[in-house]
């Protein structure tokens, strides 16, 4: 399952990144890395962006970039 599937209330734990690009870096530059707690507070009015709580703090993800992060419960 990947962590654009999840709805506001759902957690689970990063199991891996699938993207090696910009995007890749730019994910664990902003603190997902596989192992890690993660936990969807909510979404946008119009669905995009997700806020996510990681770790003790809040970051805003598009559904986009949110498709390559899996997670598992």
């Amino acid at each position: 399952m990947t962590l654009d599937q999840l709805h506001p209330g759902d957690e689970g734990y990063i199991k891996k990144l699938s993207s090696r690009d910009k995007l890749g870096r730019r994910l664990i530059d902003m603190g997902i890395y596989p192992g890690l707690h993660i936990k969807v507070i909510r979404n946008a009015p119009l669905n995009d962006p997700m806020e996510v709580r990681l770790d003790g703090y809040f970051i805003s993800l598009r559904h986009e970039e949110a498709r390559f992060v899996e997670v598992s419960n």
